[in-house]
């Protein structure tokens, strides 16, 4: 990914750009910089790629927000790698070009190469706030499609298949439009080019079971709920060797019942009576990874007031530092007092009202 580049600078457009301008702009530059009218310049397919991965970004609600936030570093953070190439273009933007140009945009034999890549597969998993804080393994369940073995992915019975009639085997209905070369996925044989002379009974001609297997996934200490961590080559597999897809595989941290998390730092609150904040204390508190702290209660601390214990906080996932433990300071009042408390804080009351009015 060109991390270094604005992806609107290399559409033409503001940041407050609506959809459909957006939209407008990356087909005026994909008919421009299309690698088919460019054939003498070597950069034109580079350029071809930068605007297709900043049109990805844009024209999807989330990752535009994410980019807009943080930039090219959010995105990377959630998993987002961009294109390897302009095969990779065509072969993940299909769809995009179906809708922009009415056809899919065609790039000659190269792209036959990746036809079969598997596709990415997405799961969840639920982790505590402690886990996050240490890190943690969890074995994932996943179900997904694998090639059949009886007929190798084919859907064929024995392995028989036939050119496709349609498209003379080469899965894609070439047109022609101005200096363009333009195609749209074959219908009847789904652009693979070939089709079954008998259907194979374990699959029933899909070329695809169902695979049950589990992925331990290594949970780095840090991570914080929504982000997401890419596995290569664990999702779906791909057909006739090529290559297996990625897993992403998106954390949610629960919540915990006494600490919340703010950034790096964790906060919880430390109930205290009111001599305790009057006079000062020492508190023995517990700290999110268990082990127990001496924390020093200034006199005179106000409700509201965050004592820090340094370094005692959420890792950053880089490993350099960490944050902060908060402990606010919450004065517990007691429902009801026994006639001796009363007759004390009544004493109290009368001293300490000469010292409020004064100030």
């Amino acid at each position: 990914m060109a991390a270094a580049e604005d992806y609107y600078a290399l559409l033409g457009v503001e940041r407050t750009a609506t959809a459909a301008e957006i939209k407008k702009a990356y087909r005026r530059l994909a008919m421009e910089l299309h690698p088919d009218r460019n054939k003498h310049d070597p950069q034109a397919e580079e350029k071809f790629k930068r605007v297709s991965e900043a049109y990805q970004v844009l024209s999807d609600p989330e990752k535009r927000e994410l980019y807009d936030r943080f930039g090219h570093a959010g995105l990377e953070r959630s998993g987002y790698q961009g294109f390897v190439d302009v095969e990779d273009v065509f072969a993940s933007m299909q769809d995009v070009f179906a809708d922009l140009f009415g056809f899919g945009f065609s790039v000659g034999p190269r792209r036959r190469g990746r036809r079969g890549r598997g596709a990415d597969a997405q799961v969840t998993v639920s982790i505590s706030l402690r886990e996050a804080f240490t890190g943690t393994e969890r074995a994932v369940p996943i179900s997904l499609p694998e090639p059949c073995s009886s007929c190798r992915g084919t859907g064929a019975a024995e392995g028989k298949i036939v050119a496709c009639p349609a498209c003379g085997g080469s899965g894609q209905m070439r047109r022609g439009r101005g200096p363009i070369v333009i195609a749209v996925t074959c219908g009847q044989c789904g652009g693979i080019g070939r089709l079954a002379a008998a259907t194979c009974k374990d699959c029933g001609g899909r070329g695809e079971t169902t695979a049950h297997r589990e992925v331990r996934v290594r949970i780095p200490a840090g991570i914080d709920d929504g982000q997401t961590i890419q596995l290569e080559g664990q999702g779906q597999a791909g057909r006739n060797g090529a290559p297996a897809g990625d897993l992403y595989v998106t954390v949610r941290v629960q919540e915990d019942p006494d600490w919340r998390r703010e950034g790096l730092d964790v906060v919880r609150v430390l109930p205290l009576s009111f001599p305790e904040v009057a006079l000062g204390t020492d508190r023995e508190v517990e700290l999110l990874d268990g082990t127990h702290h001496r924390l020093r209660v200034p006199p005179g601390s106000q409700p509201g007031d965050a004592l820090r214990v340094r370094g005692a906080g959420m890792p950053r996932l880089d490993g350099r530092g960490r944050g902060d433990a908060l402990f606010v300071v919450q004065v517990d009042v007691p429902r009801s007092i026994s006639p001796r408390a009363r007759e004390l804080l009544e004493s109290l009351r009368a001293e300490l009202e000469p010292q409020s009015r004064g100030r």
